[in-house]
């Protein structure tokens, strides 16, 4: 999977595959909009959003968190190692190998 975020004149837009990336408010409400670039509740919420996809439903191994549970404990590390550090002025993204390898460095190891 490939995760895409783009400014656009109405705030950013972010996918996974071409669909829209839900902001899960549900787990935590930093900001109704994303954002990249920079250290902003947006950041947050597009972190969280995008482990939170990419962690799904599946176990991970040698956990008692749910995926979205670790999607949650880690998204701000996320945030600052992949987030903030996408410039402002060109679309972000990010793969899912790209993910599974930053979560194997921390110790996740998602099932596929």
């Amino acid at each position: 999977m490939t995760y895409r975020a783009v400014r656009m004149p109405e705030g950013v837009v972010a996918t996974v595959d071409g669909e829209a990336l839900c902001l899960r408010l549900d787990l935590v409400p930093y900001s109704e909009a994303f954002d990249y670039g920079e250290s902003t509740n947006g950041a947050n919420q597009l972190a969280l959003a995008i482990l939170a996809r990419h962690l799904g439903d599946r176990p991970i191994f040698g956990s008692v968190m749910s995926g979205d549970q670790h999607a949650i404990a880690s998204s701000m590390q996320f945030k600052w190692a992949f987030i903030v550090e996408a410039p402002k002025d060109q679309p972000f993204e990010v793969t899912s190998e790209q993910i599974d390898e930053w979560l194997a460095k921390r110790g996740v190891e998602v099932s596929r």
